[in-house]
């Protein structure tokens, strides 16, 4: 953690909004930051405020609360964490942000990219940081993955493919697409330093066919980029192989983001081919597994998100702003999935 000025003693405030699987891992992070206090936490399942309580042995002031209404007006809050389901995003963002209170929420910001762009003007006007929750963006892979590509290392970069995939957990708020996407398109544009020109997405629903919102369980992704350079991305929440892959193959090696190797999460690949007559050999040489700063992400991006707050600068990876880029690409891939496939403009 970057060492913050000495005359910064007292911890930010937190409020979070969500005590579910992941706000129980903000939860512990903040726990466990110097620099920040749990003032409250709301949830609409009591159940969870013991399951809280139990684990992490919350001190008798945290306040617990099935309403944000309740908690929203309180002295000790300076931020609000919200880690509640996507429709709830936008109007729990607006309030807290009309309070006066900094927000991480996490992603997406919005289901909808005006919306988007009316809290990041809504942060901007009351002078508070806004900050999404895009967690590979502070993983020590991706930004070791940025270095090595931007260093030329595998030579002319020809075409990236990422899989994503699990048995749940099944959303019922937004589709595979809204929920795992984000992840592969982030890190593609982090080490490309681009984002895409073109789109396109296909879905197939099985488990929420009734009524009128169908929810994708497997998409297919495809992103151009200005250079040409394509990546294609495999989305599923029903298959119980979990993988969290994503390689990117250049003229002269490919690189391999392989989140579940516990030896090697990311790892060069040198290698490219020889004319032998009127075939082709490959040249490959041994592989390199990159060194990685052993680190969480989330409690990385716990960490910045207090240190923009307390220095009162916004986030140059994760504004909000990010945040709207990353809808705006949501939203034109839904676009492209409703036309069957039809590619879209970003």
């Amino acid at each position: 953690m970057e060492n913050l000025p000495s005359e910064i003693e007292k911890p930010v405030g937190i409020a979070v909004l969500g005590a579910g699987r992941w706000g129980a891992h903000l939860v512990r992070n903040f726990l466990e930051h110097p620099l920040a206090r749990i003032v409250a936490v709301v949830d609409p399942h009591p159940e969870r405020w013991g399951a809280l309580q139990q684990r992490f042995k919350l001190d008798a002031d945290v306040i617990m609360s099935s309403d944000w209404a309740q908690v929203r007006h309180l002295s000790a809050i300076e931020a609000v964490v919200i880690a509640t389901p996507a429709l709830t995003h936008y109007a729990l963002i607006a309030d807290a942000l009309k309070q006066g209170y900094h927000v991480l929420a996490e992603k997406p910001l919005t289901l909808n990219v005006a919306e988007s762009l009316e809290l990041c003007h809504r942060a901007e006007h009351h002078g508070c940081i806004l900050v999404v929750d895009h967690t590979y963006l502070f993983h020590p892979a991706v930004e070791q993955g940025e270095k090595a590509i931007q260093s030329g290392c595998l030579g002319q970069l020809r075409y990236g493919y990422a899989t994503r995939t699990h048995q749940g957990p099944v959303r019922t708020d937004v589709d595979a697409l809204w929920d795992l996407a984000v992840h592969d398109i982030n890190i593609f544009n982090t080490w490309l330093g681009l984002i895409p020109t073109q789109v396109q997405a296909t879905g197939t629903v099985w488990l929420q066919e009734a009524g009128e919102k169908k929810l994708a369980d497997l998409v297919w992704v495809t992103l151009t980029y200005a250079t040409g350079f394509q990546a294609f991305i495999h989305l599923c929440w029903c298959n119980p192989d979990k993988q969290r892959r994503l390689g990117v193959v250049g003229s002269q090696g490919t690189l391999i983001f392989d989140e579940l190797s516990p030896d090697a999460p990311l790892s060069l690949y040198p290698g490219d081919f020889e004319r032998t007559g009127t075939g082709f050999t490959p040249s490959v040489e041994k592989r390199a597994v990159l060194p990685l700063e052993p680190a969480e992400p989330l409690a990385r991006v716990c960490d910045h998100f207090l240190k923009c707050v307390l220095k009162k600068t916004p986030s140059p990876i994760s504004s909000g702003w990010k945040g709207v880029e990353s809808v705006q690409i949501l939203s034109a891939l839904t676009e492209s999935m409703k036309r069957g496939g039809l590619p879209m403009t970003v």
